[in-house]
């Protein structure tokens, strides 16, 4: 969770919101870059994946309904597609649109869609299951509920405004109508684009900046770690990738207990600015061998960023692109808040699985974490024209 986000998906995109008088009726004025930003819905790979962080985001999984099958779930898959092209465009759903986005462009909105495991039973599409959403391991820190992980299919909504996020939310819940209902809902959040004086990478609660060490577009293996290639077993999945989504909840008490400088032993990375603590700045490669003048290596070797480097687990790398979340305070006054922890990868058994085996091991971090909510899913990859999102597996 560390090295959530990446150089390339950074917070603070230019632009920011148009302030209005709350007693004026002035003539209209445009929108403003945040409003008017949109990405297409259309493409090799769904949105959602590559695109810069937004400030809000909802994750929502459902299952069919009892006697739904491969049928349901195609024409459920056609009004989903429908809904979300229009979603993302900034038009209304219909006549009996909401009204709630009625006055915002697109805000840079995706609706990105994913299969579980148990999908492709209840369809009759088992021989078409990818091997690579076989379970995921279990791990020694996990305290998962059940009833929060999993599902048949997952959706990742993210906007730059809270209403167009929620409007999205709505409308895919309202237009699941018969077919299927929901399982389990999450609410995350970013910093607004704008809202600091450059663009620069996020900070998670803990006050980190996290999103460093991902992999990059410019990178030249990019694609080939996060995007499934075609001529796979699973044709229907090439441009797809695989979303490993975790709820990991924070201990902020214990966490801020800690001084500054013990947080960026345990993390490996100087809080102010991200740099490793061997120095430079927050892009410098970590020196993991350098140490300092007691013989001690400067970034502990239980450190976070250290495990979880790809050097240190045979290059495994994932395209972590999170939302925080806080879901409200305890009555004994403990923040249920943490990290909606999204990792993108081409086969998360070279992937997320790798790195998480080792950080369960011994990451200096796990005493301030819990991860009490699991699910992995296959996103099929984006749709042509003419065409809605799993097409190619429900009619193959």
């Amino acid at each position: 969770m560390g090295a959530a986000g990446a150089t390339g998906l950074v917070l603070g995109a230019a632009g920011g919101a148009t302030t209005y008088a709350a007693t004026a009726a002035g003539p209209g004025t445009a929108l403003s870059t945040v409003g008017s930003t949109g990405v297409p819905f259309h493409g090799p790979h769904q949105a959602g994946i590559t695109q810069p962080l937004q400030a809000r985001g909802h994750l929502v999984a459902f299952d069919l309904a009892p006697g739904a099958g491969r049928k349901e779930a195609a024409a459920l898959m056609r009004r989903w597609s429908a809904a979300a092209e229009l979603l993302m465009a900034g038009k209304p759903v219909g006549e009996a649109d909401s009204g709630v986005a009625l006055d915002a462009g697109p805000c840079s909105l995706t609706v990105t869609f994913g299969f579980g495991a148990s999908f492709f039973g209840r369809t009759g599409l088992e021989a078409r299951r990818p091997v690579e959403l076989d379970p995921l391991p279990a791990f020694s820190s996990d305290r998962l509920d059940p009833a929060r992980s999993n599902g048949d299919l997952w959706v990742q909504i993210g906007a730059d405004d809270a209403l167009v996020a929620f409007h999205a939310l709505r409308t895919i819940q309202k237009e699941a109508g018969l077919a299927a209902k929901v399982r389990w809902q999450m609410n995350g959040f970013n910093r607004s684009p704008g809202a600091t004086a450059h663009p620069m990478t996020a900070r998670n609660l803990m006050g980190q900046v996290d999103g460093t060490g991902n992999p990059k577009p410019s990178d030249p293996d990019f694609d080939q770690r996060i995007f499934v290639p075609a001529g796979g077993t699973q044709p229907w999945m090439a441009g797809g990738s695989y979303a490993v989504v975790r709820r990991i909840r924070m201990l902020l008490d214990d966490w801020e207990k800690l001084p500054p400088a013990r947080q960026e032993q345990v993390i490996g990375r100087r809080k102010a600015d991200g740099a490793p603590l061997t120095g430079g700045t927050e892009t410098t490669e970590m020196d993991l061998d350098k140490t300092g003048p007691n013989g001690r290596l400067v970034i502990p070797d239980n450190a976070h960023a250290r495990i979880s480097a790809p050097e240190q687990n045979g290059g495994a790398a994932m395209l972590r692109r999170p939302f925080s979340f806080h879901d409200g305070i305890g009555p004994d006054g403990t923040p249920d808040a943490g990290l909606l922890f999204i990792a993108w990868q081409a086969d998360p058994l070279t992937g997320f699985v790798p790195v998480q085996r080792k950080l369960d091991r011994g990451d200096a971090l796990s005493p301030f974490i819990r991860h009490e909510a699991s699910g992995l899913f296959a996103v099929p990859g984006g749709p042509a024209e003419g065409e809605y999102v799993g097409q190619r597996l429900l009619e193959s």
